[in-house]
């Protein structure tokens, strides 16, 4: 969660898609640029350790554009496959 997050905030689209889980996936990802993200609250998280194969993460991640400062809150899931962690979708 939390490099996916960074790859947001430094514009990373083919790391973001790279994570993604493969059948869900997008074929693009078009970032605005005018969005800065600046702050990630990790607010709770379920399963997601070294033996499980699912995971979720609720997430408030902060960012500022040309109409002010606003907050994504989100519960995201997450799978493992082939040892790596990808997102699937927000539930």
């Amino acid at each position: 969660m939390r490099s996916r997050y960074s790859a947001f905030a430094v514009g990373d689209a083919v790391y973001l898609l790279a994570t993604w889980d493969p059948a869900l996936r997008p074929d693009s990802l078009d970032l605005d640029e005018g969005v800065r993200w600046y702050r990630l609250d990790i607010i709770a998280t379920e399963r997601g350790g070294m033996l499980d194969t699912t995971g979720i993460v609720e997430f408030r991640a902060h960012y500022r554009d040309d109409e002010g400062a606003h907050t994504l809150h989100e519960r995201s899931t997450f799978s493992k496959q082939s040892g790596r962690w990808l997102y699937v979708n927000a539930l």
